[in-house]
């Protein structure tokens, strides 16, 4: 091999500055599309379970249609085709204050909103029927029985699955960097263009993703032990068995 490794290629110049701003962009871009998917998730998944046959064709069509379109062809429409949708005013401030980032958070939120609907609705129809007839025994409507009991009790039972979304979305953020968001993978990119280094770049990008699914991993993991409920939920400790 004629190849030279130099790893200070990474830190050297502008490239420390490059990676550790695509790290931010990468967490703040993740962390508001989930909370948008959650959002959407909890709304649409509960809609799934209702006895209303209307809202539930409502929350199917919205699952069913972001589920089967690709995410990079959501990501494209956000970007391209809903900006001359909008009032003059808000094109001019949208992109005065990046359109792109705001474009991609809206597609990796509302395309994972989708399928954490998927793991809500789950969550929700594993709760014995008994648990919302009670609930309404009490005097609650049955919205309020969603919202007071059984949500709370589906989002502990679904720590599992929703890490997993979680880290696919962490993962799919990746994508942002088609329609130029100056993320992780686009700063290793800059970084192997302008040193000519792919391997290092794109390890130290391979590294960083890791360290962060790994962290984010080890933090749900957490989360499902303080929340397991008994005889609902497995403890991680088993299920890594």
């Amino acid at each position: 091999m004629n190849y030279k490794f130099d790893w200070s290629v990474l830190w050297t110049g502008q490239s420390g500055q490059w990676l550790l701003q695509g790290i931010i962009t990468t967490l703040e871009i993740s962390v508001l599309a989930w909370l948008l998917a959650v959002v959407l998730g909890i709304f649409s998944g509960a809609l799934r379970t209702v006895p209303l046959a209307p809202l539930r064709a409502l929350a199917a069509f919205y699952v069913e249609f972001f589920r089967n379109v690709p995410l990079l062809v959501w990501m494209f429409f956000w970007y391209f085709a809903v900006p001359p949708l909008l009032p003059r005013p808000f094109q001019d401030w949208l992109f005065a204050h990046g359109a792109e980032f705001w474009a991609g958070m809206f597609a990796l939120g509302v395309y994972h909103g989708a399928r954490f609907s998927e793991v809500i609705r789950s969550g929700i129809q594993s709760i014995p029927k008994s648990q919302l007839e009670a609930a309404v025994s009490t005097g609650l409507t049955t919205p309020q029985a969603y919202r007071l009991v059984i949500i709370p009790i589906a989002l502990r039972l679904i720590v599992p699955p929703a890490t997993n979304e979680s880290l696919n979305l962490l993962k799919n953020s990746s994508v942002a960097l088609t329609i130029s968001v100056a993320e992780l993978t686009f700063q290793t990119r800059q970084i192997e263009t302008y040193t000519a280094k792919a391997f290092e770049a794109l390890t130290a990008g391979t590294l960083i993703y890791l360290a962060l699914c790994l962290g984010i991993a080890s933090l749900m993991a957490r989360v499902e032990r303080r929340f397991a409920i008994p005889g609902m939920i497995a403890r991680v400790s088993r299920a890594e068995h």
